[in-house]
């Protein structure tokens, strides 16, 4: 079985699937933590890998940039390859004073200026959140494996470059600790069809100070978030 995105055979992919926007993110998890790894899709160059951690079954996937890229991806994989637990790593920004470069974010829950949501739910508004076994576990395993996070509500928007900079202060006010582009997305569908999502993100972006991490390291620095997307799934 492959669909006009993936190109996977059916039971290319484990049921646990960590997801993550840049390919190469996903190429160097692979590579790095996965044993008896084989890739398992190319197509527009989003990649997508299995293997081994820990002798479970673990698959690494690419989702694109965007809501409408990361609900393509994830309902592809919940739909056509019955994928049951789903962990997006990524990169994020942050308005928090609290919160500095390379800080660890997981989002309990995710707000947005996108209208998808209503869209998808007969134009009432969504609460999208995680699932909180996920959740339970990735508190539990950060504290067993020394890592720092920080927990609360995310920001998905439609922009990378907000044309509105007031909109910051009123985030604040709501104490939103993360911006994002995908998380909304992933857990409205997840919710939908039945499945287990999270989303934990780095921060690669101080939206206060205009401070940001380099490409390269937005890539390689991430090997706590990996270590820690890992053992929860």
């Amino acid at each position: 079985m492959s669909t006009i995105h993936i190109n996977a055979c059916k039971n290319d992919f484990s049921d646990k699937v960590i997801i993550s926007g840049d390919p190469k993110r996903v190429k160097y998890i692979a590579k790095k933590y996965l044993k008896n790894v084989i890739k398992i899709n190319e197509i527009r160059f989003i990649l997508g890998y299995t293997g081994y951690y820990k002798n479970k079954k673990i698959s690494i996937m690419s989702h694109g940039i965007g809501i409408p890229s990361c609900l393509l991806y994830v309902q592809e994989l919940i739909q056509y390859y019955n994928v049951k637990k789903i962990i997006r790593i990524g990169t994020c920004g942050t308005i928090n004073k609290k919160i500095n470069l390379n800080d660890i974010v997981i989002s309990m829950g995710a707000c947005t200026n996108s209208n998808i949501n209503r869209l998808r739910f007969n134009n009432y508004d969504f609460s999208a959140i995680a699932d909180f076994e996920l959740l339970y576990k990735a508190k539990k395993f950060s504290k067993k494996l020394s890592i720092d996070v920080f927990i609360g509500n995310f920001f998905t928007s439609d922009f990378f470059y907000e044309p509105n900079n007031d909109v910051y202060d009123f985030m604040r006010k709501f104490n939103i600790l993360a911006i994002d582009m995908e998380t909304v997305a992933l857990y409205s569908i997840a919710l939908e069809m039945k499945v287990k999502a999270l989303s934990i993100c780095m921060v690669s972006d101080n939206i206060l100070n205009n401070k940001k991490i380099s490409i390269n390291d937005r890539i390689i620095c991430s090997n706590k978030l990996i270590k820690l997307a890992l053992e929860i799934i």
